[in-house]
């Protein structure tokens, strides 16, 4: 069995605005192994990039902060650690591709001198022997002509050019984990499967874990070993990928899977959508579900009570009242 290098247990990040209190992350556990990747799904809003920038402890204060919860890093965990600590693992052993290379990327220092930064710092590698370094790892991302293009800067390459000098960035120091967050936004679909078939090779070459953040359900279904749905800064859902696509139970795991378009069915079968959009978290009360604003089968017990997360079968847990008139619903 893999080795378990993180868990997060019970993780709870909020955003203060005044009065109101925004739950982006509440009690969320999850835990990654070696070499495993795993997908953090859900839309716009849910809470999926907030779980990720909790780990790497880069969620603003204000107005955010991380109230409760352990962040554990091969058993040591990360909120407790000094600022200084938690910089030799940023970067080194734990590594994160931003949604948006064009504003993750530094404008004014080349690509080249971007990536020699972290190879000096973490690697203490001589300035000639990094830029040797970031010279290897373009090409090992494909991009042509490394030897002139680690002179170049960002807006000299193109959106997918500079994922994939995120990707080299990320991967120079051959960290343990890496953490893409939507990594194929704004991309064309060719560029998309180059950059994710990028991250998979690296992955299999180097034993990295992977977190995928994303609300791209095919990317899901080639990529992920496991998969947590998210809805409202919880886990709704969750388990190994295959039997969360075969058989859903939460009704927003339905939805979503519903709302892919499919070349196998007839015309006639229609696009199905999920009615409503998702909540302002600071409203959502903290003893209810959170979907329930959106739910067909949502009753008063849904309104007032938190539902658990309940074991199915194998590592599959879904919390919901009303699972099993959802699944004999379900098309």
């Amino acid at each position: 069995m893999s080795e378990t290098i993180l868990e997060v247990k019970h993780l709870k990040t909020y955003f203060f605005n005044g009065s109101s209190v925004l739950r982006a992350s509440d009690d969320l556990s999850y835990s990654v192994k070696k070499g495993e990747c795993v997908a953090i799904v859900g839309e716009s809003g849910s809470g999926k990039s907030v779980s990720a920038l909790s780990v790497m402890r880069l969620i603003p204060y204000p107005p955010g902060l991380t109230l409760d919860g352990e962040i554990l890093f091969h058993g040591k965990d990360l909120l407790k650690l000094s600022d200084e600590e938690m910089g030799q693992i940023r970067g080194s052993k734990i590594s994160m591709i931003f949604q948006e290379p064009s504003t993750a990327l530094n404008p004014v220092m080349t690509i080249g001198a971007q990536i020699c930064e972290s190879l000096m710092i973490h690697q203490h590698m001589r300035k000639k022997d990094a830029m040797k370094r970031a010279v290897e790892l373009l090409a090992a991302v494909n991009i042509p002509n490394p030897e002139q293009r680690v002179k170049q800067y960002p807006f000299e390459f193109s959106g997918g050019m500079q994922q994939r000098a995120m990707i080299a960035m990320a991967m120079s120091c051959n960290p343990e984990l890496l953490i893409a967050d939507e990594p194929t936004t704004a991309l064309d679909v060719t560029v998309q499967a180059q950059v994710l078939e990028q991250l998979n090779k690296l992955r299999e070459d180097m034993g990295t874990a992977l977190i995928i953040i994303t609300h791209n359900l095919g990317v899901v279904a080639r990529y992920a070993d496991s998969v947590k749905i998210v809805y409202g800064g919880k886990i709704v859902e969750e388990g190994n990928t295959y039997d969360v696509f075969e058989h859903p139970h939460h009704p927003y795991t339905i939805g979503l899977i519903n709302a892919v378009p499919r070349l196998d069915l007839p015309r006639s079968h229609g696009l199905h959508t999920i009615e409503g959009e998702p909540p302002d978290m600071s409203t959502i009360p903290v003893d209810s579900c959170a979907f329930a604003g959106r739910c067909k089968y949502a009753t008063e017990e849904c309104r007032t009570k938190r539902p658990p997360l309940e074991h199915l079968e194998g590592e599959h847990y879904c919390a919901c009242f009303h699972m099993d008139a959802a699944v004999k619903e379900a098309p």
